[in-house]
């Protein structure tokens, strides 16, 4: 799809008139409509993967995410497929790693340099434009389609779905796990159960911010959110509206500049992160 160069003008100086040259071309509403439905997703599980100190977890499903859609391409399948269909291969596979510390932390980083090595084979297997490359693992909101943002949409229903039915045993589990057993509550289907809808996530995000940069709206807004806030509601409504607010200004700037979308959105990111710790 080739873009004609005078749409990336500066910013000016009425915000109206930006605005309407950010929703002026279909190709970047279906941007802001993915991006927005990524940060409501991104938002509410990182919040619980921060809380669970699974963080580690996440950046290894995100690693995952780029030999998935390298793959797919190599296959000629839609990147879709390959992104959730790896994530969500890589979420069993870390579910079935045993619970001790260090050897949890060991087999996962194992998976992790399996998931990076796969993908660059795939890569070069495939032959295609370093471009290609770039857009997989530091994301690009450039060609997103119809089809991709009900993709997203559809998704990110059924997890927060899955997510809001449960969720109270889910934070009781998470906060302290063996009294949450103690009281019969399925504390290892429960943690299957977060690491695919986790997996579900990423490869959402993936999309959007490339493989790499997951973390910038897994990890950060939920972080910055429980600095500021320990209640569990008001710290997952915090955490959604700063992803969204990072994924609306980071697409808007990427958009009236030449610098990828990533960037920006993990710049921001950090930016609301180290201001919530001066903050608190």
């Amino acid at each position: 799809m080739s873009i004609d160069a005078s749409i990336f003008q500066g910013l000016s100086w009425n915000p109206v008139t930006d605005v309407h040259r950010l929703l002026e071309f279909h190709f970047m509403v279906n941007a802001l409509e993915a991006g927005t439905t990524v940060a409501v997703l991104a938002g509410a599980i990182g919040w619980f993967m921060v809380l669970r100190r699974q963080t580690f977890a996440g950046h290894t499903l995100a690693v995952i995410a780029f030999p998935g859609a390298a793959g797919a391409a190599l296959a000629g399948l839609p990147l879709a497929f390959g992104y959730f269909g790896a994530c969500v291969a890589g979420a069993l596979a870390l579910a079935g790693i045993p619970g001790d510390p260090s050897r949890e932390s060991a087999a996962t980083g194992t998976v992790q340099a399996l998931g990076l090595g796969l993908g660059f084979l795939f890569v070069s297997l495939y032959g295609g434009l370093l471009n290609g490359v770039s857009a997989l693992l530091f994301g690009t909101f450039l060609g997103i389609t119809d089809h991709q943002v009900l993709t997203l949409v559809v998704v990110a229903v059924a997890a927060l779905g899955a997510l809001a039915a449960g969720g109270r045993p889910l934070l009781f589990a998470s906060v302290d796990a063996d009294v949450a057993q103690a009281a019969g509550v399925p504390v290892r289907a429960l943690s299957l159960g977060f690491l695919l809808l986790l997996g579900l996530a990423v490869a959402a995000t993936s999309q959007i911010t490339g493989a790499l940069l997951v973390f910038a709206l897994l990890v950060a807004p939920a972080a910055a959110a429980q600095r500021l806030t320990a209640r569990p509601l008001r710290g997952l409504l915090l955490s959604v509206g700063l992803g969204l607010v990072v994924t609306w200004l980071g697409l808007a700037l990427a958009y009236f500049s030449v610098y990828p979308a990533g960037f920006y959105i993990t710049t921001l990111a950090f930016v609301a992160y180290v201001a919530a710790r001066f903050a608190r």
